[in-house]
């Protein structure tokens, strides 16, 4: 062969393969520009020309250095009692807000974030689960957590909804009183074994209403103890923390993979709370399978309920093994979490108005008396409902829900490009002036004596526990644990704030006191 003509063809197969590097470097270049810049400046003119206003896309990172160093420079320090809270709970979007108007956008990344709180828009929004989802495509590490009925989607979401159902019954629920009364009753022997002695104690009552709400969810769930699931609830509070900090990250593509030390951790957290809670899922399924009755706790209606399904409709009906253990885990995280914050939040706003307080200590004496409570007294206790009602107002345990559009979607008059990340701030529609009234920051519980609607002028602008078919499957059992404990304190303690607390609400998922509940208590 000619020696010229075989560099030659060398040659030509180096050029070729550097033509196709140079092509795809070009490529993947283009898309990158698109994404980080192109598409977002597009997108920014397309919501302006709607007449939304909001920030100024910034390259790649959008706000979210503004968002970081807002809330950290929010949480540095206390506010005081009669502060407002929402500058300090929700520091970006209030500013974005108060700047922008009510419905207004930011940026979260190269994705535009748009900030809903006009109360039609949230209804509208929480009733169409199809078109509004829940939001993927920001950071995927925040789904180690718990995923399970909070996080699937369409017929998913609607075969997870079915079979759990049952476990959420109001008839269920009944029987899940006497392991209520037991946690509480063993918190409030603690309390008075540190009381023995004296007329009053301090005491930071925080640690205690977790431990106390753990320890249900443990009975009521797994017929178990929170000795046993202590270990859970600690890993998953870990978890909690490492999840809020991932979703005030940009994320980039890929980023997951990365052996960071926080990346590392989460997976470790999640393959262990994994282990822990697939242990009690098997040894519960060999005794079921042995012909033991199911206990009649969400564990065991949860796993009759599917075995049900399957049985009727086949195995693609029903529940894998890692779709109950996701399931398990929300039990754990989610109903411990909402009840222990309207528990602590409840304790420091009756700390703080006594007048309150004694109503609601007079109303469960006529009501119950010396007798041990029940649910059917627990349902006549009209006060104490007013007090949560506005507790939930003023603290709800999640301050906003994200969605996302997938598709290019109608909102009112607006039109959502797809890839929008929407975020419905609940608790600004609580803290409207416009629908509550000027004293929207005070604790009243009677703006709720005729009624929600009456309170909200006819707009659904309270929603503490979501809204739509999407509504929190857990609020019943979150209420009624929350009458039945605070019943229990209040036949047994007095209480007032300590001089020592230091108001600081935060969030770590949901709305928790940041330096605890410092309260002076005395037994009745």
């Amino acid at each position: 062969m000619d020696p010229s003509l075989s560099m030659f063809r060398m040659f030509s197969g180096v050029e070729i393969a550097a033509a196709v590097a140079t092509t795809v470097v070009v490529v993947y270049a283009w898309r990158f520009f698109d994404w980080v810049w192109l598409k977002p400046k597009k997108t920014e003119k397309f919501l302006r020309d709607q007449g939304i206003k909001g920030t100024s896309y910034k390259l790649l990172y959008g706000d979210v250095k503004e968002m970081v160093k807002m809330i950290t420079e929010a949480y540095r320090k206390p506010i005081n009692l009669n502060d407002d809270i929402v500058p300090r709970v929700l520091s970006f979007a209030h500013s974005a807000v108060s700047t922008h108007g009510k419905n207004c956008f930011t940026w979260l990344g190269p994705r535009p974030m748009l900030h809903i709180t006009d109360p039609t828009m949230l209804k509208d929004i929480l009733g169409n689960y199809e078109d509004f989802q829940k939001r993927r495509g920001g950071n995927p590490l925040t789904s180690l957590l718990a995923k399970g009925l909070v996080d699937v989607e369409g017929d998913q979401w609607v075969k997870h909804r079915k079979i759990i159902n049952p476990a959420f019954h109001v008839e269920k629920l009944k029987h899940m009183v006497p392991a209520f009364y037991v946690s509480c009753d063993e918190m409030m022997n603690k309390w008075e074994e540190t009381l023995k002695g004296k007329s009053s104690c301090e005491m930071d009552v925080w640690p205690d209403i977790q431990t106390m709400t753990a320890d249900v969810i443990s009975r009521t769930a797994f017929s178990s103890s929170y000795v046993e699931g202590r270990k859970i609830f600690e890993l998953q509070q870990e978890q909690a923390k490492l999840v809020i900090t991932a979703a005030r990250s940009i994320y980039i593509p890929g980023s997951k993979f990365l052996p960071t030390k926080s990346n590392k951790r989460m997976r470790a957290i999640a393959r262990e709370v994994k282990g822990l809670v697939k242990g009690i899922i098997d040894k519960r399924v060999v005794e079921m399978k042995a012909g033991k009755d199911s206990k009649d706790d969400l564990l065991g209606i949860l796993l009759d309920s599917n075995a049900k399904e399957i049985k009727q409709h086949g195995n693609k009906f029903g529940l894998s093994i890692d779709d109950v253990i996701e399931e398990c885990k929300l039990f754990y995280f989610a109903g411990q979490e909402t009840t222990a914050n309207l528990l602590v939040w409840t304790m420091i706003l009756l700390g703080r108005h006594k007048n309150w307080q004694n109503r609601a200590r007079d109303e469960v004496l006529k009501v119950f008396g010396d007798r041990k409570p029940d649910i059917e007294g627990l349902n006549q206790l009209k006060t104490m409902n007013l007090i949560f009602l506005e507790v939930l107002r003023l603290y709800p345990p999640v301050v906003g829900i994200p969605r996302l559009v997938h598709k290019e979607t109608k909102l009112g008059n607006l039109t959502l490009p797809a890839g929008t990340f929407l975020q419905l701030h609940m608790m600004l529609s609580h803290y409207d002036p416009s629908i509550w009234g000027d004293d929207v920051n005070e604790f009243k519980p009677d703006r709720f004596s005729q009624g929600v609607s009456k309170a909200t002028k006819g707009k659904p602008a309270f929603i503490p526990f979501g809204g739509g078919p999407r509504i929190c499957i857990g609020q019943n059992f979150t209420m009624l644990e929350a009458k039945l404990s605070l019943v229990m304190i209040l036949l047994r303690f007095s209480f007032k704030l300590s001089p020592s607390y230091t108001h600081a609400p935060y969030t770590i998922i949901t709305l928790q006191p940041q330096f605890g509940a410092h309260l002076i208590l005395h037994k009745n």
